[in-house]
């Protein structure tokens, strides 16, 4: 097993902005290695939580997602097994886990919640590393200008963003290692 760092791109597809009144419907997530190689991959579509509801903005926006709707509402698991078998994917993978995402404010909220509510402990401990957050310090600009559309178009690989988590944590995950790059050698 490696033994450097591996990095975790995630996406969650929720259906509202917090965990607990709003419920995880999806998580997707690709294990990288620095050299962008890809391990490995995970997802699972999540029934939700007790008690919880959709936010009215946020099923507003999925009216206007079928296709990726119809994806995240098909196989459903319990929070806990999903949430434990993520856990147990995560130490297969080895190495020591890197959690990426864009944004990680909200990917990780909702990951963090739901490991440390079904699981007790997370293998993230409680880091994020934030793609806005690295493309500020390599762009040189102020965070609200560190959009995609001002990002190089070589750090976008031509892959899918479909508001399927795996397909998106694939896509952002092969950016995030293309922009490690770039870091590593300016």
């Amino acid at each position: 097993m490696p033994s450097s760092e591996i990095y975790f791109s995630t996406d969650v597809e929720t259906d509202g902005p917090i965990p607990g009144p709003h419920s995880m419907l999806s998580l997707g997530c690709a294990a990288y290695t620095a050299d962008k190689q890809l391990l490995s991959t995970f997802t699972a579509n999540l029934e939700t939580l007790p008690g919880a509801a959709a936010h009215p903005k946020t099923a507003a926006w999925w009216a206007t997602q079928p296709e990726a709707w119809a994806a995240c509402r098909t196989n459903l698991e319990a929070p806990e097994a999903a949430m434990k078998r993520y856990a147990d994917w995560i130490q297969s993978v080895g190495g020591k886990p890197v959690f990426v995402a864009y944004p990680a404010g909200f990917d990780f909220l909702f990951v963090y919640w739901y490991l440390i509510r079904f699981t007790g402990d997370s293998p993230f401990s409680h880091s994020a590393l934030d793609m806005k957050t690295f493309a500020m310090a390599l762009l040189k600009t102020g965070y609200r200008d560190s959009t995609k559309r001002n990002m190089p178009r070589r750090w976008f690989d031509p892959l899918p963003h479909t508001h399927v988590a795996l397909d998106d944590a694939i896509e952002q995950g092969a950016t995030f290692c293309n922009m490690l790059r770039d870091n590593r050698n300016g």
